[in-house]
């Protein structure tokens, strides 16, 4: 990878981590749900006129922005309003790899590595690390809430994976207008409109300027740049650097917000790293495998993408 894309792969990744605090920050201006309804409503008006029409079948759309959108991001965004500290969220949710292989092997018949077990394990000793120091300082039930939204997570990429979408900024657009009436709906059940109202009646310009970070800087910005840079280089060499984010999440948050980094927590995040790194590692001879058992030749290597060729995303790269 040239320069100039290895620092824009580790500038969307420091975004997808400050996020985490920026979102810390919303939430002393909305309800959570509120505040997930309008990411989403901002993140597709105006861009939904702009990207074309949807790229992949409508079913697919509809799943992913209801499994990934008022699933996943509603739990979050609750969680952190109950207490779950922002960068704490940003390394729980890299669970998600773990979910994500255990669904796909159930749902898809893809069963992991031997390594991918081990990095399994070693991710969940993390997770369990993490909640032994959030237990003694937080509220476990805010903890759980991430861990369900991680598996929400795990959920959609298996979807998003069926869709094999070709163009990652369209599909996240579409799929942004799925959740803003069902997280409305709940937030007006749930949260009251009272409440809401209040809220937007005292809009001041740091509560928009959140609002339109996780919706433009965040969504927009962050998966247009990831898309671009994975028509360009192989997926293998993009997606590592998503192991950042907790890193810029858990940074940003002590720096911003005050949050102490424990000695627990340090562990924790660097099982969880490396348990998520293994279980991405995917063995080369596993495709030549599988040829075999369906009796024909092992493909050729595939060529170096392109510039402008549409390369479906991998769907562990959605969600962020």
């Amino acid at each position: 990878m040239r320069p100039s894309h290895l620092a824009l792969a580790v500038l969307v990744a420091a975004v997808w981590g400050v996020n985490f605090t920026v979102i810390e920050v919303g939430l002393d201006h909305f309800p959570p749900l509120l505040f997930s309804a309008l990411r989403f409503l901002a993140a597709a008006l105006p861009a939904v006129f702009f990207v074309g029409r949807p790229k992949v079948a409508w079913k697919w759309i509809v799943a992913v922005g209801l499994v990934l959108g008022v699933a996943k991001f509603g739990l979050v965004f609750v969680g952190m309003d109950a207490g779950m500290p922002a960068g704490l969220s940003s390394l729980v949710l890299q669970i998600q790899a773990v979910f994500t292989a255990v669904i796909a092997w159930a749902a898809l018949g893809e069963r992991p590595s031997a390594v991918g077990t081990v990095g399994m394990l070693v991710a969940l000793a993390g997770i369990g690390v993490a909640a032994v120091d959030e237990g003694a300082s937080g509220p476990l039930g805010a903890f759980a809430l991430v861990v369900a939204a991680a598996a929400a997570w795990g959920v959609s990429n298996v979807l998003t994976r069926k869709a094999s979408p070709p163009d990652a900024l369209n599909f996240m657009v579409w799929v942004s207008t799925v959740p803003v009436l069902p997280l409305l709906g709940l937030s007006l059940l749930t949260e009251g409109a009272s409440r809401d109202l209040a809220a937007l009646g005292a809009l001041d310009w740091q509560g928009a300027g959140t609002v339109l970070f996780v919706a433009w800087v965040s969504t927009v910005f962050g998966f247009g740049a990831w898309g671009w840079l994975l028509k360009r280089h192989p997926a293998s060499r993009v997606a590592p650097f998503s192991l950042l984010v907790p890193v810029f999440g858990m940074s940003s948050a002590a720096l911003f917000l005050g949050e102490p980094v424990t000695p627990l927590r340090w562990c924790a995040a660097a099982l969880l790293v490396s348990g998520v790194a293994l279980t991405s590692i995917t063995p080369r001879n596993r495709d030549r495998s599988r040829v075999r058992a369906e009796g024909g030749a092992p493909a050729p290597a595939p060529a170096p993408a392109k510039v402008g060729r549409r390369t479906p995303v991998p769907a562990e790269e959605f969600g962020r």
